[in-house]
């Protein structure tokens, strides 16, 4: 996106999740996963590249042994939509046996998520679990739910804090949501 265009485009953004909001429901999040997994050494897997900004600020608040390890499972390109599934890398780190944690930026309609906790299920994970750092509150049927959830956002397109915008804004510290036409 060009620089012009994307200052045009956060200038004229609804702030959803402040600075700080995000940094309270980072932290909240990370305290329930710890309750949860602590004693499980859990191999976390963080999806490219929604996951990169939520994934980098919880583990080092994850005070555990885990692994660590990441996969790339999209349906979305330059588009606003989703589309079809592209899994562009699995992860090196066998899942056999072992309990997962997938770490992502939202849940949307949660078709990718699904089909990447299937895919690590079929591949003989004794537990998959899913922390998302957003799930959108779009009052569609999801296939699947999250296990550890750091914040909702309404039914609209929204970027910031590893969410992005036209490959823009993912970035930002706080959550922002487009204009309603």
């Amino acid at each position: 996106m060009e620089l012009q265009k994307a200052r045009a485009l956060l200038a004229n953004a609804d702030l959803i999740h402040s600075e700080e909001t995000v940094q309270a429901a980072l932290e909240n999040v990370a305290g329930v996963i710890r309750e949860r997994l602590a004693d499980k050494n859990p191999l976390v897997l963080c999806v490219m590249t929604g996951g990169v900004i939520f994934c980098g600020q919880l583990l080092p608040k994850l005070d555990f042994p885990l692994d660590f390890d990441y996969l790339h499972a999209t349906r979305y390109g330059p588009e606003t939509q989703g589309g079809k599934i592209s899994w562009r890398m699995a992860p090196w780190t066998s899942v056999k046996g072992r309990t997962v944690l997938v770490v992502d930026d939202i849940l949307d309609e949660g078709l990718t998520l699904a089909a990447v906790k299937e895919s690590l299920s079929r591949l003989g994970a004794a537990e998959v679990l899913l922390a998302v750092f957003t799930d959108k509150l779009n009052g569609k049927s999801k296939p699947i739910s999250a296990d550890f959830v750091g914040l909702t956002v309404p039914d609209r397109f929204v970027f910031g804090y590893g969410m992005d915008v036209d490959g823009a804004w993912r970035n930002l510290p706080a959550i922002y949501a487009m204009k309603e036409d």
